[in-house]
């Protein structure tokens, strides 16, 4: 008896669109995905669920550059967030800030160095603490990769809205999760209270840390939802994702986060 096997979501590679079963593009070459658009939209980042009918296009490597900036304020405005396989690159710039005003850098472009440190493998969150360590007053070297530009000379700082903005993907109540370790699995989608507190957790994180990351806010949001107390939720973070040495302030704004959606107040 044959056993049928689950039908894997289409792919489009980026420089025209389509089912390609048999991709030659190395994954080396791959710096991130975004779901049903060939734009580099980060609002439509390939994350750790898709829809079984969602189209998937890769963004591969393009020009190389380097930038010499001059760090007039110790924020940057960048907010960064990496692909799980050791490349950090650009989500998001706000207006009017120091990296705003440098043209040749834009939303989608992978950090590979900093001051010809190499930044391959490193996690978005020790990227952006480095960024933040540089002192200010003083000029500093980035080098950078862009995606191939693909389809149209799109504008690619268009991106970059709130996260759970736009229609939520996804044609049923199940959605296919991606796990980095383990099989793929077939879970519910977040009850309108996690969805809500995962994305005022999600903000708190680019607030204090200049990253955005929804699956480590929902592995915060888990793990806080039972506690009864910020001590509680603090022991939990420790335990769990302690590499990360959230501050106390940041805990209790985590705390406080779940419980506003817990009752309501968004």
């Amino acid at each position: 008896m044959e056993v049928p096997q689950p039908r894997s979501p289409p792919v489009a590679a980026g420089e025209g669109e389509g089912k390609k079963p048999g991709l030659s593009t190395s994954t080396l070459q791959v710096m991130f995905c975004t779901l049903n658009t060939h734009k580099v939209d980060m609002d439509k980042l390939l994350g750790g669920q898709i829809g079984l009918e969602d189209f998937i296009f890769a963004h591969v490597k393009g020009q190389r550059k380097e930038v010499e900036v001059f760090k007039s304020e110790d924020a940057l405005g960048l907010t960064i967030t990496d692909n799980g396989a050791g490349y950090a690159f650009i989500k998001r710039i706000k207006e009017g800030s120091v990296i705003d005003h440098i043209q040749l850098i834009s939303v989608g472009d992978m950090i590979e160095a900093i001051n010809g440190q190499s930044l391959l493998g490193c996690r978005h969150y020790e990227v952006a603490r480095l960024l933040k360590e540089l002192p200010r007053g003083r000029t500093f070297t980035l080098k950078l990769t862009e995606p191939r530009k693909a389809f149209d000379m799109i504008s690619q700082r268009a991106g970059g809205g709130r996260p759970g903005s736009g229609p939520q993907l996804g044609t049923g109540r199940g959605t296919l999760r991606l796990r980095s370790r383990g099989p793929a699995t077939v879970e519910d989608l977040p009850s309108a209270f996690e969805e809500k507190a995962i994305e005022k957790v999600d903000d708190l994180l680019e607030s204090y840390m200049g990253i955005r990351d929804t699956e480590l806010a929902a592995t915060m949001v888990e793990l806080g939802k039972d506690k009864r107390n910020p001590d509680e939720l603090a022991e939990a973070l420790d335990e769990r994702l302690g590499d990360f040495a959230f501050p106390d302030e940041f805990v209790f704004d985590v705390w406080g986060a779940i419980g506003d959606a817990k009752v309501g107040r968004y």
